[in-house]
């Protein structure tokens, strides 16, 4: 959990970056990332090498040696590469010094080979004013203070930092163009509980922009492995818990944060900025890449064990661009990822998907097409019908989380008509008390226990013949049934009366007034 004081510390960065002529969100949180990057750099190269010290392994400093200034013949030590050096310089020499030198080294810090180099190549540290990158570092600095004030109340770094990002990413306001935008964090953690991904299952999120299901995923599997005693329950009523204390097998490490999360997205800044989210929460050697899932270079099909998407809404690709595997009549998005994430899948995979209500019950033959792979081509095992405000303010549309296995026979389909998620359904999106993501959960995992046969209730299950019977729709309206309770009204003669008792009462009120005059 934040503090008073870091969320004022990272409002004000915010401010700073405004007020210093970088004014769109998505290049400020960008550049931003950039910075903790560098800061988190020397940090984790003076905890290696603290740790050595102690264990009397050896270990190579990234900061020794010289650096080779690309595109001149000047060289510098990375010593002064470092931020704890480059931090005392005076304002303009420090922004020529991290532009000319720092930037540079750091793009190609993991190897020249690397995704996050290769997706740093066009990468540009634009900060303009030297006032302004002196604020940013100062604020930083005190940010990382507030955090190791956390650790010693017990806190564990990569959660206080990670929630530190996520704070600075809920920033982003331009989100909702062409049908993007974040998705709340408890309503990842929602699919990742209802969905499960496991150790050296093969993760995936087509069309990942900042990396939310990813970190998610790997946060879930983490609270897995952590032991009971050390989980807390968060604000969002999930358990947590980051420790993953029962996880001694340094494969299985190098497995889940080098071999586990891949990520897509055709947007370089949000590819960026995904890759620095990863790796700030933990994730050493992220597989984000930039590229168009739906488009003719992309060939991931039957790979992955769990995809866990929100995919543009309201989105259109090129005729000619589309993939040829994807079978869909369409040029839609919502409808395109949603064969792009079947095909993905390995037989027996799992999927839990975002999709606007459109995509449940539209009339169009591609509507109709995709629900039909879904039942027939699939084992669609829930869709839980969310409120309309959950992606307020970006958006107002009603939405479904879709939960399906590729490959199996759909029986029967379990719906869930969420009223609330924890916070209001304005454009505010303050926290409440009521929330029925809990409930879901834990109804999902006994769902099978009982028949589920109420359709007045909350959750039911629906047999498959049915849905095929009306025309594969999948909107919960079309199955639940509505416990009218009828009105009754007094007769009129009596409302009568009582508006004349009302009459007389305001005119008797009108004259004691008068009588005061």
């Amino acid at each position: 959990m934040l503090t008073q004081n870091m969320k004022a510390l990272i409002n004000s960065l915010w401010d700073k970056f405004w007020s210093g002529g970088i004014s769109n969100p998505l290049t400020a949180i960008e550049q931003i990332s950039y910075l903790l990057f560098m800061r988190r750099l020397d940090d984790m190269d003076t905890k290696f090498k603290s740790d050595s010290d102690f264990t009397g392994e050896k270990y190579q400093s990234i900061f020794e040696g010289k650096f080779a200034i690309p595109n001149t013949k000047e060289s510098v030590d990375k010593a002064t590469l470092r931020w704890s050096y480059f931090k005392q310089m005076e304002g303009g020499e420090m922004l020529r010094h991290v532009q000319l030198k720092v930037f540079p080294f750091v793009k190609q810090v993991n190897g020249r080979n690397t995704v996050f180099t290769k997706q740093m190549e066009d990468a540009v540290f634009i900060i303009p004013k030297a006032s302004l990158l002196v604020e940013a570092v100062s604020i930083i600095d005190k940010l990382y203070e507030e955090i190791e004030i956390g650790m010693r109340g017990g806190q564990t770094f990569h959660d206080t930092q990670g929630d530190m990002y996520e704070f600075l990413l809920a920033e982003i306001a331009t989100a909702g163009k062409n049908g993007q935008f974040r998705t709340p964090r408890h309503i990842i953690q929602m699919m990742c509980e209802l969905v499960d991904p496991k150790m050296l299952e093969l993760v995936c999120d087509p069309a990942c922009g900042t990396g939310g299901f990813l970190l998610g995923a790997y946060q879930h599997i983490l609270t897995h492995y952590t032991s009971k005693n050390r989980l807390q329950k968060d604000e969002n009523g999930f358990m947590r818990g980051t420790l993953a204390d029962k996880l001694t097998d340094e494969r299985l490490w190098k497995q889940l944060k080098e071999e586990t999360f891949y990520g897509y997205d055709f947007d370089s800044t949000m590819v960026r900025i995904g890759l620095m989210n990863l790796i700030l929460h933990g994730i050493s050697y992220p597989n984000i890449n930039r590229r168009d899932t739906l488009s003719k270079n992309y060939n991931e099909d039957n790979k992955y064990h769990v995809i866990l998407a929100n995919p543009p809404f309201k989105g259109s690709i090129d005729e000619g661009d589309i993939n040829e595997s994807l079978s869909l009549d369409t040029t839609k998005t919502e409808l395109l990822f949603v064969n792009r994430i079947i095909n993905s899948l390995r037989i027996g995979g799992r999927a839990g998907v975002i999709v606007p209500d459109g995509v449940l019950f539209g009339s169009s033959r591609a509507h109709r097409d995709l629900r039909r792979m879904l039942i027939d081509k699939c084992e669609l095992q829930g869709i839980i019908s969310m409120p309309s405000g959950v992606f307020k303010p970006y958006a107002g549309v009603s939405t479904a989380v879709l939960v399906f296995v590729k490959g199996g026979t759909t029986e029967k389909v379990w719906f869930y008509d969420m009223q609330a998620d924890g916070y209001s359904l304005d454009d505010k999106r303050e926290k409440i008390e009521t929330t029925d993501l809990p409930t879901i959960v834990e109804e999902w995992g006994n769902r099978h226990k009982g028949k589920d046969n109420d359709r007045k209730a909350k959750h039911f299950f629906v047999p498959v013949k049915e849905i095929i019977n009306k025309d594969y729709d999948l909107s919960i309206n079309r199955y639940k049934e509505i416990d009218y309770q009828p009105v009754k009204y007094e007769k009129p003669e009596k409302i009568l009366l009582k508006i004349e008792k009302i009459e007389c009462d305001i005119q008797k009120g009108i004259k004691d007034l008068k009588d005061l005059l």
